[in-house]
Order: C-alpha cells, then sequence, then structure tokens
C-alpha cells in the first residue's frame, strides 16, 4: 500500500512538471485597428503603444514574443480556446471581464470623450443625446457604458466592429457623434487630417460615482487565463522594472506628450 501511494504521489509531481511552463515564449494577441495603441503595417505586422510595450515585457524577461492578429469580439474566446496567452489590446481592467480572465497590474488609464463636430452642443449626458445617433465600437467599455447608462432612455447606438467605422460614418453624418476612449480618439483621428473638422464635445469622463466607474474600469492591463497566474506575476514584474528603469516612459513620450499612466 505504501509503495503504491508512494507512487501515485510521483506521478502527480510529474504531471505538475509537465504542465509547468518556463514562459520563455508568449504569444501575444492585438487587434491591429486601434491606432496609435495597435495598428496594422503594411507589411501585416502590428505596431503601437500596446506592441511596443508588451516586446518590451519580453524583453526584461528574456522571453520571445510573437504576435496574433485577432477581431476585437472574439479576444477573449480565443484566449480561452489557448489561440494565444495573453491580450495587449488596450483592454480595459473591468469586473465583468475579471468574471472570464485575469489581467496584469494597469500599464494605462484613459477616460472616454464623446467626439463630434466643432461647435457641437452635445455632451455625455441624457438631456443632450437624447433621439441621436451614438457610435460605438463593439465591446469595448465604450459600447458597455453607453449599453448600460443610454440606450434604454432614448439614445439609439450604433455598434461598429472597428472603431475607424465609426469615424467614418461620423464624416458622412450617419451618426451625431462616437463615444470613444479618449486617447485613442485624439491620437487616432482628431490629429489626423480626417479629424480636423472635430474636436472632443463635453467633459471627458473617467466615472461620475461608483457604477460608472465599475463600467469604465481600472485601467489597461493585459488579460491572461485564470490558471496563468506564473505569467501574471512575471508581467507584473516586468511592467515594475519598466517603470523603475525608464523603458516605460520612453515608450510613452513615442505617441503621448504627456503622462497616460495615472495615479
Amino acid at each position: 500500500m505504501i509503495r503504491k501511494i508512494l507512487l501515485l504521489a510521483g506521478l502527480v509531481l510529474a504531471g505538475q512538471g509537465a504542465l509547468a511552463k518556463d514562459w520563455d515564449q508568449i504569444r501575444f494577441a492585438t487587434e491591429g485597428a486601434y491606432p496609435p495603441f495597435n495598428v496594422t503595417a503594411p507589411d501585416g505586422s502590428v505596431q503601437g503603444f500596446d506592441v511596443d510595450i508588451a516586446n518590451a515585457l519580453c524583453a526584461e524577461m528574456k522571453a520571445k514574443c510573437s504576435w496574433v492578429k485577432q477581431e476585437w469580439d472574439g479576444m477573449i474566446p480565443a484566449l480561452m480556446s489557448r489561440k494565444f496567452d495573453a491580450i495587449a489590446a488596450s483592454m480595459s481592467i473591468t469586473a465583468e471581464r475579471r468574471k472570464k480572465v485575469d489581467f496584469t497590474d494597469k500599464y494605462y488609464a484613459t477616460p472616454l470623450a464623446l467626439v463630434a463636430r466643432k461647435g457641437s452642443p452635445l455632451k455625455p449626458d441624457l438631456t443632450a443625446l437624447k433621439g441621436k445617433r451614438i457610435g460605438v465600437q463593439r465591446g469595448t467599455v465604450a459600447d458597455n457604458f453607453a449599453g448600460r447608462f443610454w440606450a434604454d432612455h432614448g439614445v439609439e447606438l450604433v455598434r461598429y466592429a472597428k472603431q475607424e467605422e465609426a469615424y467614418l460614418d461620423l464624416a458622412t453624418g450617419r451618426i451625431d457623434a462616437t463615444w470613444v476612449d479618449a486617447l485613442e480618439a485624439d491620437a487616432g483621428f482628431l490629429t489626423k487630417p480626417a479629424g480636423q473638422d472635430y474636436d472632443f464635445s463635453g467633459s471627458k469622463i473617467y466615472g461620475r460615482n461608483a457604477d460608472e466607474k465599475a463600467v469604465i474600469g481600472e485601467g489597461v492591463g493585459i488579460a491572461v487565463r485564470k490558471r496563468d497566474t506564473e505569467l501574471r506575476d512575471k508581467l507584473n514584474k516586468a511592467l515594475a522594472a519598466i517603470r523603475a528603469n525608464g523603458t516605460y516612459e520612453q515608450i510613452r513620450k513615442k505617441y503621448f506628450p504627456h503622462d497616460i499612466y495615472g495615479e
């Protein structure tokens, strides 16, 4: 009996060893359609702030990074089916998403904002938006926010697979405004030639009460499967290191003239 118990214990330990990973190779996913955070280059590769941060984490961990392009709508399901190991795609850390995946510490924080034609009287409240058509990217925090607080109160939501599609419809007048990540809107649209006739309309929103903050989240992090706690911890350690050694700031300045990490 003792020999059987020892044999069984040995098999269990061997199985645990077989499941353990060194994480010297990490497959990241991003959308490649959310400038300046993640974009697709002419050669098909992905670039942007999300990509540079993840690559810096891999360098700090002495791990090899590879990249998978994934449509936003299927991002979490594809992670769960092991198509890749982690999501670096400007995904906000929210209570709803935490039910399915785990997150690293944040690597930036951003408010939501309304983008409309310059001089528009619109602002992000029900009185101003009632009867208006507001574009959101499907499955984003902006979509979740508008769906929870506006959709049942006379605001018509128009959902898009990609944020750039909302900008195109805004330009043609099919929607009155788009509700979006303010950093993405600024660097990905408003500072571009196509966005010269548009601006933020009303105030930027980080969350004006507990309910709004619960939807908007705690900042943006890298998502991993709940079982991959070692990968999460390694990424957190690397993130703290690049924040401390100046690498994070070098990357940030490449894309943004001001702090985006927040408090």
